[in-house]
């Protein structure tokens, strides 16, 4: 019996600390999500050397990365790629602060989200891409329209998922925060925004993910340089490798953008990622 009772231990028992382990759950969720796209581009490269898919609309991803290079080499992808990355910025910015600040406070007081919650409910399933002919009447050609039309794109997301996170959260926090004599402020950044932030955070990934979506449309439209204008450049040229160089890397960037905010979310929404 006491021989069975050791084998038993054997079995159970945690490795040592000097005994190798399998991968975390994380690190193989990070090698998926690494891996699926690389999966793509060899089926893809597969499917053209075979001549399973006509090469003249759908070239093989080894000359497309061949063409990626010249543009790499020549600077010109890194001259297109900053700009897109800074209209994005600066609209990502002046659209996701008031959202979020609106969002919470929606949450937070039921007279002000019946005032405003229509509006939304009206004017977020137009399409962004329709209103552009007036955002560029209104602000021009230049820098200002093309930050504005990502602002709008990332506002409606992070505004609905912030007001949604509030809303959330059990009203007993909210009624200990009054017991206790919390002034407004104190509510907002101890209560609401922290309880909050697992549905910001979806905000966030989805209006990211629609800013690079209408920056590269706003950009079609009389810009000198960005990934949208330099795919637009290069179906007027019938250049199909450069067309998808630029869908290559906003594929890329959106992955990039993706897995840091993964990693963000990680680091201040902890509990959401431990289910």
């Amino acid at each position: 019996m006491t021989d069975v009772v050791q084998d038993v231990k054997k079995i159970v028992a945690p490795p040592a600390s000097g005994a190798p382990r399998g991968l975390s759950r994380d690190a193989i969720e990070r090698l998926m999500n690494i891996a699926s796209p690389v999966f793509l581009l060899l089926l893809w490269e597969l499917a053209a050397q075979t001549h399973m898919i006509d090469t003249r609309f759908f070239p093989a991803p080894s000359k497309v990365f061949n063409q990626l290079f010249i543009l790499a080499e020549s600077g010109a992808l890194w001259k297109h790629t900053f700009a897109s990355l800074q209209r994005l910025f600066w609209g990502f910015l002046w659209g996701g602060i008031p959202a979020l600040i609106l969002g919470v406070a929606m949450g937070m007081y039921r007279n002000l989200r019946v005032v405003i919650e229509p509006i939304i409910s009206a004017t977020y399933p137009i399409p962004k891409s329709a209103i552009l002919p007036l955002i560029l009447l209104i602000f021009g050609l230049g820098e200002a329209s093309k930050i504005v039309m990502v602002a709008t794109g990332v506002f409606f997301p992070i505004l609905i998922n912030s007001m949604a996170g509030v809303l959330e959260i059990n009203k007993i926090y909210f009624d200990v925060s009054a017991n206790f004599g919390a002034s407004r402020w104190k509510v907002f950044t101890t209560v609401a925004l922290p309880g909050a932030l697992p549905l910001i955070m979806t905000g966030v990934k989805l209006g990211v993910g629609l800013g690079l979506v209408l920056i590269s449309i706003a950009e079609m439209v009389g810009a000198k340089a960005g990934l949208g204008y330099m795919i637009w450049n290069a179906w007027e040229i019938l250049s199909v490798e450069t067309m998808y160089v630029g869908l290559i890397v906003i594929a890329v960037l959106g992955l990039v953008l993706t897995l840091i905010l993964n990693e963000v979310e990680r680091m201040v929404v902890p509990w959401k990622s431990s289910r």
